[in-house]
């Protein structure tokens, strides 16, 4: 009496279907909120220089004028130095 030929015996199907649905749904969001899987960008932030580390370093207080400008003429020669004729 309860038994329907259409559907035989896959009647489990549905809710397991269901399930799948909501979770590639669920799955899809949080990707796209969080921004992956998926090539990372380009044009992401690039580092310091160690010109500006230095400066970061003076702007913290981590070293004093005298230190700043030694490691700073240390750091422009060092750049030169291989320019030099």
């Amino acid at each position: 009496m309860w038994h329907n030929d259409a559907w035989g015996g896959w009647w489990f199907a549905m809710p397991l279907a269901a399930v799948a649905f909501w979770a590639a749904v669920i799955w899809v969001v949080v990707n796209v909120f969080r921004g992956g899987p998926g090539p990372p960008p380009t044009g992401g932030p690039r580092s310091a220089t160690p010109e500006e580390m230095l400066a970061q370093r003076y702007a913290r207080g981590e070293i004093d004028d005298d230190e700043y400008r030694r490691s700073l003429d240390a750091l422009r020669g060092a750049h030169h130095q291989g320019h030099r004729p």
